[in-house]
């Protein structure tokens, strides 16, 4: 089925809510970062590339109409309207519903259980609200933080793809860890509070 929220959505100590042109200057922060990018599957960005992400609808979009759609979503601190990261729901597969979500915060409010907290939120989206069935997350080997955020959501270790096609990063192959998550795992986990820090 169609996923159209309502924005703002509100967790605990955030809003997520769809990425404006005036939110260039808290991307760039972040998004220009090679450290922070080598985890990523996309070169750092300037201004003109983040610009472009937002008016062509990338990072733009409100709603998940068909498969292979996806919403990224800022997030915000609830207290100060700052924002400190995004992350991305995708519907992969109608046939087996199935969605992937990511996350990538700016460095300065990582260790918080920021990306934890938006990332539960996109997961409630997705079983709940967009009737999935199945929610992977994949992740280069060795972005320890990455891991543990879906980790701590639920999610299990299924695959380690040595040198994977999607690893070449940096001039050399990477490694990337595919995790996932059922709904009725998502169902019987702990309840939020114990998901935060």
């Amino acid at each position: 089925m169609p996923l159209r929220p309502d924005y703002p959505l509100e967790t605990r100590r955030l809003r997520l809510r769809p990425l404006r042109e005036d939110d260039l200057e808290a991307l760039l922060e972040y998004h220009c970062s090679p450290e922070v990018h080598r985890f990523l599957p996309m070169a750092p960005m300037d201004a003109e590339v983040i610009l472009e992400r937002i008016a062509s609808g990338v990072w733009s979009r409100t709603t998940i109409e068909e498969e292979r759609d996806a919403i990224v979503l800022g997030v915000e601190l609830a207290d100060t309207a700052e924002l400190v990261g995004e992350v991305m729901l995708a519907w992969v597969s109608r046939t087996h519903a199935c969605g992937e979500v990511g996350y990538v915060l700016n460095p300065r409010h990582a260790g918080n259980g920021l990306a934890t907290e938006a990332t539960n939120e996109l997961l409630r989206l997705g079983f709940i609200d967009l009737g999935l069935h199945r929610v992977i997350a994949r992740i280069v080997d060795g972005n320890r933080p990455s891991l543990a955020v879906a980790e701590r959501l639920g999610m299990r270790r299924e695959a380690h793809l040595v040198k994977s096609w999607r690893g070449w990063r940096g001039g050399q192959w990477t490694d990337e860890i595919h995790l996932a998550l059922l709904r009725s795992e998502w169902q019987t986990r702990p309840v939020a509070a114990e998901l935060e820090p």
